[in-house]
């Protein structure tokens, strides 16, 4: 009967450790995934460069709850999967050096040392100095690359050693944590109840206890990994449409300054006073153009701006010719639009609007607020474009400034943005924008 009922003991014991591999596994997974869906995480982790509170807030979010799992593997019985801390050591010390390994190891060892388990504060922090020597060994991106799949790792080892042998670091990270949790195993044998490790009379199991380690830190860098990827990829998408909208800032200034000299030119020796006046206005407007502004100004900053040109336009057709209506809805004055909106779209319609028109005409700016929108049209009177969308105003010339405002506005804003052009011939063009009156998330 008491040989039997050992077995059975064995035997339940061995199951038991099966299934805490299993779910340590699964623990791995579910801490990494739930600390990286903070955005305080995320900043600490990724951050090049971490001043000591920094790196003090980031031990913080490791040691924390992890010290709770070690209260719970001592507390809860056969809850074993728990307790990752000797994994999490790793973790720190591959991350954050040595030191701040060491003092988070002292950390995570206080609840086994208060149940007695005298080894585990010496231990974990012999443990996090070889981590953050073996972090400081091991270059950044392959940490990060640092997989659990170890047949994988072991054939590219094959392969690449096979053609040119030299020290695979991954291999190395693979080996050196396996062989820790080895002396870990060695030394809870040694002195049974000092120091808390998995072990089984079953070679084949207790491989999987060794192998289990590195599985576990590859798993929490692979969650990590791949939230990296993602933010430096919505990184590099910021970045693109910056630069895509620095590009279509250019196209404007350019289009717009050639066809301001054409102004003056025609003005210098027929009217040189106004020819002056109108190069001081396009001083002003230079001025604007060339200082660093923001993306976003306040619709009153882009009407003020607008005014400048208007005033030159004005004086290039005549005051009898070109006429300048505002109707402005007091509420829209503060509400932030893309800058150098309107100006393109006030040049399209007095060049093929009212410039082929021998007695000229009306502009009209408006806006308005209707919700949580702002509608902001440019129209006029002029001799129209035909009844063509406004994707097809770009050829041939026309429509140009339009173009360049549409896909501004589709960079800033995306989908929330409206922009439509209805043209009548002989009876003038109305163009809409329809915007959000907060501004948005860049991406």
């Amino acid at each position: 009967m008491f040989p039997s009922t050992a077995r059975y003991i064995d035997c339940v014991t061995d199951t038991l450790i099966l299934i805490t591999l299993l779910v340590k596994l699964g623990v791995a997974a579910a801490v990494a995934s739930a600390l990286a869906r903070s955005r305080t995480f995320q900043r600490l982790l990724f951050a090049e460069h971490r001043r000591h509170r920094q790196t003090a807030a980031m031990l913080a979010f490791f040691v924390v709850p992890l010290t709770l799992g070690v209260w719970v593997r001592i507390a809860v019985p056969n809850f074993l999967a728990a307790d990752i801390s000797f994994e999490t050591v790793i973790l720190l010390g591959l991350l954050v050096g040595p030191g701040w390994a060491m003092l988070g190891g002292i950390a995570l060892s206080a609840p086994a040392v208060y149940h007695h388990e005298f080894l585990a504060l010496p231990f974990n922090a012999a443990l996090g100095l070889a981590a953050g020597v073996l972090g400081r060994f091991v270059e950044t991106e392959e940490i990060w690359s640092f997989t659990p799949f170890i047949d994988l790792s072991l054939y590219r080892w094959v392969r690449r050693n096979l053609r040119q042998p030299r020290i695979d670091r991954q291999i190395l990270m693979l080996f050196l944590i396996a062989v820790l949790e080895i002396v870990r195993e060695w030394v809870a044998r040694m002195y049974p109840g000092r120091l808390f490790a998995l072990h089984t009379s079953i070679p084949s199991l207790q491989v999987l206890v060794w192998l289990c380690a590195p599985m576990v830190v590859g798993i929490a860098l692979k969650v990590w990994n791949a939230l990296r990827i993602e933010l430096k990829l919505e990184e590099q998408k910021r970045l693109l449409l910056e630069a895509r909208l620095d590009a279509l800032q250019r196209q404007i200034n350019p289009h717009f300054l050639f066809n301001t000299l054409n102004s003056i030119a025609s003005l210098v020796r027929r009217k040189p006073e106004l020819a002056r006046e109108m190069i001081v206005k396009l001083a002003n407007i230079l001025r604007a153009l060339l200082k660093d502004h923001d993306t976003y100004v306040p619709l009153s900053e882009e009407l003020h701006f607008t005014d400048d040109y208007l005033d030159i336009e004005v004086v290039r057709f005549g005051a009898d010719k070109l006429r300048v209506e505002k109707e402005i809805d007091p509420r829209t004055l503060e509400v932030m639009v893309p800058s150098i909106l309107l100006q393109p779209l006030i040049e399209n319609s007095i060049k093929h609007g009212l410039e082929p028109r021998i007695s000229g005409g009306t502009v009209t700016l408006r806006s308005r607020l209707e919700g949580d929108r702002v509608i902001i049209e440019v129209a006029d009177d002029g001799v129209g474009m035909g009844n063509k969308p406004a994707s097809a105003l770009s050829r041939a010339g026309a429509g140009i400034g339009m173009k360049n405002v549409r896909e501004r506005l589709e960079v800033l804003y995306g989908n929330q943005a409206h922009f439509s052009v209805v043209s009548n011939p002989g009876r003038g063009t109305l163009i809409s924008i329809e915007i959000p009156a907060t501004l948005p998330d860049m991406p």
